[in-house]
């Protein structure tokens, strides 16, 4: 038999799968990859079925159906003031997707990425496989601030593009608007593009608006914005997303595009197209995430666990060393799920390197309130049992 290629034989599994995988295995409430349990609002549902029996199921142009490329443009101008056409909109299977393609039209091999840690774990292996070359840049705990210094000395030369994630995941964090002027500024005095995820722009628990960069001075020739419906609605396995940029560097993002998913199932395009023109079905959801986070968040700090702060995302962030559990953040996590039945993630799973944070554990409470409490009760017990074995 021919050796696979050897990129992906090394690669280890996802900490998203893993974590998951074990969660089925000993009946675990998961609360370590990021989905709500809850079906999508209903209204979505009952459009994508209304589509499914009125429209085509035949493939749709490559880079959207032209009511959601609109959709969207829209959704951006209302929510966020920016002012799109369908021309900077493409349509992708799903955020990850969508990170691909922008990796692969803008870094060519040899090219130099600047990642920001934590960060999603697709950011690195994406910008590898192109021949490009990931280039760290630690966020600290527990603010997670963007360091000027430390980001100049990370730029070389051969510094192509910088990846971004606001909202940050696992933080919760929203950069200000000081945060936004100098990675900008940086950007522009530097010749950089820079690929903006902005998937949790919705999922804010402040009251604040989303700002993204592609709105800073000098940024919109620049940048590459991307979205996901999935998690503006909680329907995760839809696996809608899209990329937004200046028209010439969205036409170069599309031809990448197209050789990797190609399209999306068009039911759920005009179904995501009908959600997005619903403020009030947008809203409603964030305010049912809110109530759940506030169960878990509450439940935590009640029983003595230190929960970091932040303001968006799904995830909420246990300091473990603050709340006296001296033990490292994989070992908690395969512990729990083990012996308490509760699934997490280990935020240094999210850091390449040996500087990583090794005490701070990610939590998703987009989960009803019984199975979060239920959850609760569980990590409860289970560290109250750390204490005998003292």
């Amino acid at each position: 038999m021919h050796a696979l290629n050897p990129v992906y034989t090394a690669l280890p599994t996802t900490i998203f799968e893993h974590m998951s995988g074990l969660a089925r295995e000993y009946g675990a409430i998961n609360l370590g990859q990021g989905f709500p349990d809850a079906p999508p609002p209903a209204a979505l549902s009952a459009a994508v079925a209304r589509a499914m029996a009125e429209r085509s199921h035949h493939y749709p142009p490559m880079v959207g159906i032209p009511e959601l490329r609109d959709a969207i443009a829209a959704f951006y101008q209302r929510r966020q003031g920016l002012d799109l056409t369908r021309d900077q909109v493409i349509v992708t299977s799903g955020a990850t997707e969508a990170v691909a393609a922008a990796v692969l039209g803008v870094v060519s091999p040899g090219d130099e990425v600047l990642l920001f840690q934590p960060a999603y774990d697709a950011y690195a292996p994406l910008v590898r496989r192109v021949g490009g070359v990931p280039v760290f840049v630690p966020l600290m705990p527990p603010h997670w601030a963007y360091d000027r210094d430390a980001i100049v000395a990370a730029i070389t030369p051969k510094t192509r593009a910088m990846i971004v994630n606001d909202p940050l995941n696992p933080a919760g964090t929203v950069m200000d608007a000081a945060q936004r002027a100098m990675l900008s500024q940086i950007a522009v005095t530097h010749d950089l593009f820079v690929i903006c995820d902005e998937v949790w722009e919705t999922v804010r628990f402040d009251g604040g608006t989303h700002v993204s960069l592609l709105a800073e001075p000098g940024m919109a020739t620049r940048t590459v914005k991307i979205g996901s419906a999935g998690k503006i609605f909680g329907a995760t396995g839809w696996k809608v997303g899209w990329m937004i940029a200046a028209p010439e560097v969205a036409a170069v993002l599309a031809k990448a595009h197209q050789f990797l998913t190609f399209t999306t199932p068009p039911m759920l395009q005009w179904a995501i197209a009908e959600g997005l023109a619903d403020d009030a079905l947008i809203d409603g959801q964030v305010a049912d995430w809110a109530s759940t986070r506030a169960v878990l968040g509450d439940g935590l700090r009640a029983n003595g666990f230190a929960v970091l702060p932040g303001v968006a995302t799904w995830f909420s962030c246990i300091d473990l060393a603050a709340s006296g559990i001296a033990i490292d953040d994989r070992t908690v996590a395969e512990r729990l799920v083990r012996e308490a039945g509760v699934a997490s993630i280990p935020l240094s799973a999210l850091w390449e390197g040996d500087d990583a944070p090794r005490h701070i554990l990610r939590l998703c409470h987009s989960k009803p309130a019984a199975m979060l409490q239920d959850a609760l009760a569980r990590i409860v017990r289970w560290r109250d049992g750390l204490r005998g074995e003292d």
